[in-house]
């Protein structure tokens, strides 16, 4: 049985053009137009790549820095021991423990967004990798959660740096903000995306990196970004 559209999103996917590629600009413009969701929405990036993931030289996961921040309040659990534990506590950690954390985790203690380790935790952390692999939680080096520069990490992801990592199909989704940024934040934040995939580009990935890019608020329709306006725009017009 086919779901019925309600009112909202029949109207607003009647703004939007199906089979156009819109400018970066025009498509984030509209983004924030078909936003009618009685909350403040999440603006989404879905990029489809050219990648097959089940191989270890086409496997992307790393993190981006987004210039004009997410949006969103980030809660933050360290994984530490010793002097560790309170320099992650007074670095701003929700969230700080030792074994008895890993213990709680194992658990279901989930109050948290991010999950930074020191390395001298991970054979440790090493069994929540059932647990935190599915979700994303799974600290790792390439992703910037494995590190003993606590301050420096905790600030970065309080700050608006994002992990992220292509799903098995190939497909990137990421959070960029929130539909109250003006349209040219917006286009900030994607811009940084967009180089942050390039700059990331699996050895293993061959012919047509990019697929498609599609933007969203979490409640609205998809809109399909044309893949080279935004690859050829430069940071000063985007600024």
């Amino acid at each position: 049985m086919t779901k019925k559209l309600s009112r909202r999103m029949r109207e607003a996917l009647a703004k939007v053009d199906q089979d156009k590629a819109y400018e970066p600009l025009e498509a984030l413009q509209l983004l924030k137009e078909t936003a009618t969701a009685k909350f403040v929405e999440t603006a989404e990036a879905h990029i489809r790549l050219g990648i097959d993931p089940k191989y270890t030289d086409q496997q992307l996961r790393t993190t981006v820095t987004f210039p004009k921040g997410t949006g969103q309040t980030v809660r933050i659990a360290v994984i530490a021991r010793g002097e560790k534990v309170k320099e992650a506590e007074q670095a701003g950690a929700e969230i700080v423990g030792s074994e008895e954390l890993i213990d709680e985790i194992q658990k279901g203690m989930m109050d948290f967004d991010i999950l930074i380790a020191t390395p001298d935790m991970m054979p440790k952390v090493a069994r929540l990798g059932r647990m935190l692999g599915p979700k994303g939680l799974m600290p790792s080096p390439k992703g910037g959660t494995v590190t003993d520069d606590l301050p420096t990490a905790i600030s970065d992801f309080k700050g608006g740096k994002q992990e992220f990592r292509a799903d098995r199909t190939g497909i990137v989704h990421v959070m960029f903000g929130k539909v109250s940024f003006s349209a040219e934040d917006l286009l900030v934040n994607l811009k940084a995306l967009q180089e942050t995939v390039d700059r990331n580009r699996p050895s293993g990935a061959k012919g047509r990196y990019w697929r498609s890019i599609f933007v969203s608020s979490s409640m609205g329709p998809s809109i399909q970004v044309d893949i080279s306006g935004l690859r050829d725009l430069k940071m000063t017009e985007a600024a």
